[in-house]
C-alpha cells in the first residue's frame, strides 16, 4: 500500500482494455494514491475522458502544457497499462514524441518506479525488436510484466477475447512492490 497522498500517473495507450482504465484508477485510490491519467494521443479514441476527470478529480493530459498552464505533479510512480508494441518500442528507445513519452522517457532517470503491463499479441511479442526492447526497459529497472504468471500475450485476432481479464490489479501490486 502506498503512503497516503503519493501520486500515481497512469499513462493509458490505444489498445482495448483503456476503456476500463477507470477499474485501475478506482484500485490505486482504494490504495490511497492520487491519481493522474496521462493519454497517448491514440488513447483519447479509448477512454471516457470526462468519466476519468470526474473520477481523478485532475485533467487526463495528453500533450505538453502550454506556457502559462500549470504543471502537472511529479509521479511517485508511474503504471503503463495498457502498454502497446509502439508505447514499449518507443520508450525503451528513448523516443518522446508525444506527451506520455516524454515522461516515460525521463521517469528512470528520475528514479521514478515504472511498471508496464502490456497488451500484445503473440505475433508482435515474438519480434526481436520488441524482446530487445522488453529487456532494454528490465535493464533499466523497469518492470516489464510479460511472460508466465504475469501478461502472457494472445493470438493475433483474439485481443477482444481478453478485454474482461485484462490484469490490471497486477499492475497495481507490482508499484506497491516499488515504493
Amino acid at each position: 500500500m502506498s503512503e497516503p497522498g503519493k501520486i500515481l500517473t497512469i499513462v493509458v495507450c490505444a489498445a482495448g482494455p483503456a476503456g476500463d482504465v477507470g477499474r485501475l484508477v478506482a484500485l490505486a485510490q482504494g490504495e490511497g494514491w492520487t491519481v493522474q491519467v496521462i493519454a497517448t494521443p491514440p488513447a483519447l479514441g479509448f477512454i471516457d475522458v470526462p468519466r476519468l476527470e470526474q473520477q481523478t478529480g485532475r485533467p487526463v493530459r495528453s500533450r505538453y502544457r502550454n506556457p502559462g498552464e500549470p504543471r502537472s505533479p511529479r509521479a511517485d510512480a508511474i503504471i503503463v497499462a495498457p502498454a502497446t508494441y509502439n508505447t514499449i518500442n518507443k520508450f525503451a528507445q528513448g523516443t518522446a514524441d508525444t506527451y506520455a513519452l516524454g515522461v516515460l522517457s525521463e521517469a528512470p532517470g528520475l528514479g521514478i518506479p515504472v511498471v508496464v503491463l502490456p497488451f500484445v499479441n503473440s505475433a508482435l511479442a515474438s519480434r526481436a525488436p520488441f524482446l530487445r526492447s522488453v529487456e532494454s526497459l528490465r535493464s533499466e529497472g523497469v518492470r516489464v510484466l510479460l511472460g508466465p504468471g504475469m501478461f502472457e500475450p494472445h493470438p493475433p485476432s483474439t485481443g477482444g477475447d481478453r478485454f474482461s481479464s485484462y490484469p490490471w490489479a497486477l499492475a497495481l501490486r507490482e508499484i506497491a512492490r516499488t515504493v
